[in-house]
């Protein structure tokens, strides 16, 4: 189903809680929302839609990828860059990482760990800090 996004800082500020099978569910809702804003949107956080879990749903050209209990466990060559978000206005600077490594679990809450480049890395890293209560 397509949620509102939210645009309650109080909200987006709390930390999310680890995801379990039972939030299955929201999987749906992440693809069904990105779809819905393709055309302005490249990843969303579940927070974004409403549910304090940590799962993120990230675009990735020709797919759409979903990660569960996402932690960035390496991160290096840092740079500033500026991001918008679909719960704020505006456009903002921030830190970011030109390399990562992540583990998450999949949709069907494989483990897996993955690095990632580039926009992608980008993209992951905005919607994980959306997970920890953090603003750009």
């Amino acid at each position: 189903m397509v949620k509102p996004i939210m645009k309650d800082v109080l909200f987006l500020g709390q930390k999310s809680e680890e995801a379990t099978e039972a939030d299955r569910p929201i999987i749906q809702d992440l693809h069904d929302t990105l779809a819905a804003h393709r055309e302005s949107c490249v990843g969303m956080a579940a927070n974004m839609i409403g549910y304090r879990k940590r799962m993120i749903i990230v675009s990735m050209g020709l797919s759409d990828v979903v990660m569960i209990n996402p932690a960035i466990i390496q991160k290096s060559q840092p740079y500033q860059t500026e991001e918008g978000c679909l719960s704020l206005q505006g456009v903002r600077k921030t830190r970011r990482f030109k390399k990562i490594k992540v583990q998450y679990l999949d949709e069907s809450f494989q483990k897996h760990t993955q690095e990632y480049e580039g926009h992608i890395a980008q993209i992951i890293q905005h919607e994980c800090d959306h997970l920890d209560g953090i603003l750009i």
